[in-house]
């Protein structure tokens, strides 16, 4: 394995074969992969940390669902990458459908982890103010956000069964920089939905039956308008999915990448 800085991306670069690039969501990092390595054998494995997120920097221009997405497109060209399987969790996701319609080139296929098609409306406030409290407080205030977090997006029986879990998802989201969380939520707060009718490639979604971001019934109505698409629901699981359910995680991606041989 590499960690390689390109377009100011640290960027983790392992394995040889067809490219399967891996976006995080929002708090996250290349880390949100390390449970489900073991479905990406076999290939060529790209894990950039997002700009302003993690071990990137937080370039001079203001965050956005847009420069996500041309930054990846601009990594996987120094990289050399003309076609890749993409793997995405959450505001991930966002930026995922958005790429395999803008680039749709680039785009082999689609495993989409609490997928959403942008925060309903009444939910942007309250991302908005995440990105206040991170700036008004620095790392007090993401602490404070890691700690809503906690409760509001894992499910019982992680919260019951599952401390190392709890603990990740912690260091994930109070790793994060004040500034570069603030700008990652404003991002996603401005996220609009992309046409996905228009996406064309094989495409998973997975879901948390207690996810209150990728809901279940919401999911299964992006399921509807992605053609062939295949929509699974894991019980016990809430919005951080690779992090709670790694093993069901893993046998959904072997079995996507099976399909396709």
């Amino acid at each position: 394995m590499t960690t390689q800085v390109i377009r100011n991306v640290a960027v983790e670069v392992e394995g040889d074969g067809q490219a399967v690039v891996c976006i995080h969501g929002l708090g996250g990092s290349s880390n949100n992969w390390t449970p489900v390595l073991s479905a990406f054998e076999g290939f060529k494995v790209v894990r950039p940390d997002l700009p302003g997120s993690a071990r990137s920097a937080l370039p001079t221009e203001r965050l956005s669902i847009d420069l996500y997405v041309d930054t990846l497109a601009g990594v996987l060209s120094e990289l050399g990458v003309t076609k890749a399987h993409v793997v995405a969790h959450s505001m991930g996701t966002i930026v995922a459908q958005h790429l395999a319609i803008k680039h749709r080139e680039l785009v082999k296929s689609l495993a989409l982890f609490g997928p959403l098609l942008a925060p309903p409306e009444q939910g942007r406030p309250g991302i908005q103010a995440r990105a206040a409290l991170s700036r008004e407080k620095g790392i007090a205030g993401v602490q404070e956000i890691a700690e809503a977090i906690l409760k509001g997006a894992t499910s019982a029986e992680t919260k019951a069964q599952r401390p190392v879990t709890i603990a990740l998802v912690r260091e994930s989201v109070m790793r994060q920089s004040p500034e570069g969380y603030a700008q990652s939520c404003e991002a996603l707060a401005g996220a609009q939905a992309a046409e996905v009718e228009k996406i064309s490639v094989p495409t998973l979604l997975v879901t948390g039956d207690e996810d209150g971001v990728g809901q279940p019934a919401a999911v299964e109505a992006i399921g509807e308008r992605i053609a062939g698409s295949k929509v699974t629901v894991l019980s016990g699981c809430g919005h951080w999915t690779t992090f709670e359910k790694p093993a069901e995680c893993a046998d959904e991606l072997k079995a996507f990448y099976k399909s396709m041989q």
